[in-house]
């Protein structure tokens, strides 16, 4: 298990969020913490602690009035640190080169791809075209219907009526490098994973996947690695001591690490 930092980018600044609050409308979102800190301090500080993988994402739309702001974050994170974090949050192939030649490792898509609540695989080989599979994170980030973890777009506000599954998984395999899965039903809520989604994407071997949603504790970690077999990775947000919470950053590298 590999421990994915994460820089979440909102309204400008990085920010831990309850990301079921998220909204467009007035660029809305209940905050869990807000540092004083900038993106390239927190990507520096992941480098110094030989960490890589890590996702910067930018939570405002493109037609926000912030979005420049919370773009120009994102950007000195990946230039502090060039080839060691992935970005997120309105990547195109129109954009996707952009934000690797500023120093992103990949890049993760979620909205482009699954566009009304369909997804279009031609936009998908688009964008495997212009900067090739490898370096492509989808985001299947989820929630919890009666159907199964259904993937959700837009900044997690817009059901798909793509249900996250183990064949899904290996489909879409052939089109990326590795897999972001948020549980959004528990993210920033600092308690308790998802289990079930965690146990099913443990069963899942063909490309890298790291977990995001709800870890608040060490007990969640070591359900984590278990459900997930030791190589599903984990992102950690409001639960970090680095955003306000109780789980100190240098315990769970070594966690992780074990």
């Amino acid at each position: 298990m590999e421990f994915r930092p994460c820089i979440d980018v909102h309204n400008g600044k990085v920010k831990q969020i309850v990301g079921g609050s998220l909204s467009d409308e007035m660029d809305y979102a209940a905050e869990n913490f807000v540092s004083e800190k900038d993106g390239a301090f927190f990507a520096k500080m992941y480098e110094k602690a030989g960490l890589s993988g890590g996702h910067v994402i930018l939570l405002n739309a493109a037609d926000s009035s912030f979005y420049e702001a919370t773009k120009q974050q994102a950007i000195s994170a990946l230039r502090e640190t060039p080839g060691r974090l992935q970005i997120g949050g309105g990547i195109t192939p129109d954009n996707a080169k952009a934000f690797l030649d500023a120093g992103a490792s990949h890049v993760i898509v979620t909205s482009y791809v699954f566009r009304d609540g369909v997804i279009h695989m031609d936009r998908l080989k688009k964008l495997c075209d212009t900067v090739g599979p490898s370096r492509v994170v989808l985001d299947l980030s989820c929630k919890k219907y009666d159907e199964g973890y259904v993937v959700m777009t837009d900044r997690w506000q817009k059901k798909t009526d793509t249900i996250l599954d183990l064949k899904l998984l290996e489909e879409l395999s052939a089109y990326c490098g590795e897999f972001l899965v948020h549980a959004v039903d528990v993210e920033g809520k600092a308690n308790g994973i998802e289990t079930a989604l965690c146990e099913m994407l443990g069963q899942f071997t063909m490309r890298p996947v790291t977990y995001a949603g709800g870890v608040h504790s060490f007990e969640d970690l070591r359900l984590l690695k278990e459900l997930g077999n030791g190589h599903v990775n984990v992102t950690i947000g409001s639960a970090l001591d680095l955003f306000g919470g109780t789980m100190k950053f240098e315990d769970v590298i070594a966690f992780c690490r074990e």
